[in-house]
């Protein structure tokens, strides 16, 4: 289910050549990690690379579910939007 959220807006590997577009994938995604707000920041890498749920989130940073959950949707909003303007097909 976590990684089904990212499907909207990160593409897959189908093929050999789509590996230059991984690599540019990953230089853009450094770069919007590291221009995130803090929290933001880590509410994203916390859901996406580590997998926690909203609750465990929540309960970490001390916050409610429904603003970590608005988090990440305008975080993967952000995302789209950087994507697209890289050309990085979605």
């Amino acid at each position: 289910l976590v990684l089904e959220e990212l499907g909207e807006c990160v593409p897959g590997i189908d093929s050999m050549e789509q590996i230059a577009e991984q690599m540019l994938l990953t230089n853009v995604l450094n770069v919007f990690l590291a221009d995130l707000e803090s929290q933001s920041r880590k509410i994203f890498m916390a859901r996406y690379f580590y997998f926690a749920s909203i609750k465990e989130i929540a309960s970490e940073y001390n916050i409610g579910e429904s603003k970590v959950k608005m988090t990440l949707l305008r975080t993967r909003e952000k995302l789209k939007l950087m994507l697209e303007k890289e050309g990085i097909i979605l």
